[in-house]
């Protein structure tokens, strides 16, 4: 996502582009010029790994790779650059984050399998190929939450920590009000036109960071494209109940962060409860007045909230030495 306060230069470049609802070559130079701003703020580079399967993985990673190795996992229609912003304030850990295939610069293939256990399946091998598979840290929001559940749970020996971001999967606590009525055909999730992302934008966010309507309706042309994709994961997610495999997670005893914005309107903040009852050592943190995308709407907080977690798994090795 992209700073709340843009630079001069930027502002301008935006004025004579305007709020148009269909971007011109201008509006999206200068949209791209942005993005590779905000990732050289955070000293990430993009790089990327063809999988076995011979699909494209994309993912940023920043240079600190003497730190210990954290994996982020973006949400539904999300990508990399969820999580671009908090990375500055994560610059002690060597993060590494993804495209998911199927989101991104990634590689969409429509025959693909898009559950749990299959995006983290593509994960592990990038893990592996990057060398730090054996002992690593996973966040995840939304979906990305899902997906590191499932990476723990099939690879439990060799995950430090899980840092769960307002996740999808724990199905049975139940729908939010404002999702009731919403199907694969009508879904504020899933942008057919500008003006869908818009109406996403300020739905899935309580306290959104401002960026020109013109930025957005890139942002926008870039979901539309991949709509048809996006309803076939969609379809394949709602189905995937995590709830099972999150009793792996119980069993070995790994630290959970759970955070969850309380005004949440995809997923129920009282999937917190549900949560803990089945990670009875997960620690949870609430965020008033914040929604489903904590990392972008609260970023020095959320950042803040982890790294005191980390802290406290620290002084738990500490003790036991």
């Amino acid at each position: 996502m992209l700073l709340k306060r843009l630079s001069l230069a930027t502002l301008l470049s935006l004025s004579v582009v305007g709020c148009t609802t269909a971007p011109n070559t201008l509006a999206v130079n200068t949209t791209q010029k942005i993005i590779q701003y905000e990732r050289s703020k955070s000293d990430l580079a993009v790089k990327a790994l063809t999988l076995n399967s011979g699909d494209k993985m994309v993912y940023a990673e920043n240079g600190n790779v003497a730190g210990e190795p954290l994996l982020l996992i973006h949400g539904f229609g999300g990508n990399k650059d969820n999580f671009t912003r908090i990375a500055q304030q994560l610059e002690n850990y060597n993060l590494i984050i993804p495209d998911l295939l199927g989101f991104g610069e990634s590689s969409k293939p429509m025959a693909a399998d898009y559950r749990a256990d299959a995006q983290a399946m593509r994960l592990h091998e990038l893990m592996q190929a990057k060398g730090v598979a054996s002992n690593i840290h996973v966040g995840g929001n939304s979906m990305g939450g899902a997906i590191s559940v499932a990476y723990a749970a099939k690879y439990p020996k060799e995950v430090k920590s899980l840092w769960l971001i307002d996740s999808a999967g724990f199905w049975s606590a139940g729908v939010p009000k404002s999702l009731e009525d919403a199907t694969l055909e009508n879904n504020p999730l899933l942008i057919n036109k500008t003006e869908d992302f818009y109406n996403m934008y300020d739905f899935v966010m309580s306290k959104p960071p401002y960026i020109p309507k013109s930025v957005k309706a890139v942002f926008a042309q870039e979901r539309i494209a991949n709509k048809a994709l996006e309803s076939k994961i969609l379809a394949q997610i709602i189905e995937d109940n995590v709830e099972e495999r999150a009793k792996i997670i119980a069993e070995y005893n790994i630290p959970t962060l759970v955070v969850w914005g309380e005004e949440d309107k995809v997923i129920k903040p009282e999937t917190v409860t549900l949560i803990k009852e089945i990670i009875p050592q997960s620690q949870i943190i609430t965020m008033p007045e914040i929604g489903h995308v904590p990392m972008i709407e609260a970023v020095k907080q959320t950042a803040n909230d982890y790294k005191a977690f980390r802290e406290g798994l620290k002084a738990v090795e500490l003790k036991a030495e």
